[in-house]
């Protein structure tokens, strides 16, 4: 699944720093550059995570599961909700700009997995492919794939903490009444603050 060019992924990550980095100079949000790539104006899911360098630390992740806004937009909206709008973080300091790397997923839109029977949900979904909603009633919770990736879980692992992300009981994916849906990411991130940007490969 490569729907997104290198070059396109570069430019989203460096956007998304600026978006911040411009935010701490005039207190604006910024419009979409004049040379954004046409495809950039598609609507497309994504998600801005910042991570302290060179820890890897996660310093805040937000963004919008489903395509709701044109992915430049998205991109920029996301990457401040990130660095100032996180409820588990402090909001970002000017100081921090240099000492964090920022990573953009861009996300497939949702998808409902079906099954027969919950206990069928692990043999749907593959790690290092696949990141997961989880959803009942009011309580929904996202994971990325790389984070399953990042901690070596397995695929009830996944489901187990996607449950608890969406606040909910460990084994509450094998509730007939909890919804599971599976989305893929294409993620680009920097290799250090404000270097290189390059193709993460999940699996």
């Amino acid at each position: 699944m490569n729907y997104m060019t290198d070059e396109e992924g570069a430019f989203l990550v460096k956007l998304a720093r600026r978006a911040v980095a411009e935010y701490f100079s005039s207190r604006r949000v910024i419009d979409p550059p004049r040379d954004t790539p046409p495809k950039l104006y598609e609507k497309r899911g994504v998600f801005v995570t910042i991570e302290t360098y060179p820890g890897r630390e996660l310093r805040g992740c937000i963004g919008f599961p489903e395509p709701v806004y044109p992915l430049v937009e998205a991109t920029i909206r996301a990457s401040l909700a990130s660095a100032f709008e996180d409820p588990r973080f402090p909001p970002l300091d000017r100081a921090e700009l240099s000492k964090v790397v920022f990573e953009v997923s861009v996300l497939t839109p949702p998808q409902l997995i079906k099954v027969s029977k919950p206990i069928e949900y692990p043999s749907k979904i593959k790690v290092g492919v696949d990141g997961l909603i989880v959803e009942r009633g009011l309580f929904r919770g996202l994971l990325l794939p790389q984070v399953a990736v990042e901690y070596g879980w397995d695929e009830e692992e996944f489901l187990t903490q996607c449950c608890l992300k969406a606040m909910l009981p460990p084994d509450a994916w094998l509730d007939p009444n909890t919804k599971v849906y599976k989305f893929q990411a294409e993620v680009f991130e920097e290799e250090a603050p404000e270097g290189p940007v390059k193709r993460r490969k999940l699996s």
